[in-house]
C-alpha cells in the first residue's frame, strides 16, 4: 500500500509541476494582459492544489495536511482577488500592453 501511495504522490507532484510550467509558458506567450493573467492564475492555482495533494499523501500528521490546505485556500482567495483587481485596472486604462 505504501508503494501505491508513493506512486500516486509522485504523479500528483509531477502534474502540479506541469501546470506550473504551463502557467509560466502562458504568461510568456499569450498576447494580451488579461489572457496572461488568466493563464497564470488558473494554472498555478491548480498546480499548487496538485502539489498540496501530493505532499498530503506524504505528511506525517493531520496538522501538516491542514496547514497545507489552509495555505492553498489562502492562495486561492488572494490569487483570484489580485487577478480581478489587476484586470479591472488594465480595463480602466484601456491598455493591452
Amino acid at each position: 500500500m505504501s508503494e501505491l501511495l508513493d506512486m500516486l504522490s509522485w504523479l500528483l507532484l509531477a502534474g502540479g509541476l506541469l501546470f506550473f510550467a504551463a502557467g509560466s509558458i502562458g504568461l510568456l506567450r499569450f498576447p494580451d494582459t488579461l489572457s496572461r493573467l488568466h493563464a497564470l492564475t488558473k494554472a498555478d492555482t491548480l498546480g499548487l492544489g496538485l502539489v498540496v495533494a501530493g505532499l498530503s499523501l506524504r505528511a506525517d500528521s493531520l496538522l501538516e495536511v491542514a496547514q497545507m490546505l489552509l495555505i492553498w485556500l489562502l492562495v486561492l482567495a488572494s490569487g483570484a482577488t489580485a487577478c480581478q483587481l489587476l484586470a479591472r485596472q488594465c480595463d480602466e486604462e484601456g491598455g493591452d500592453e
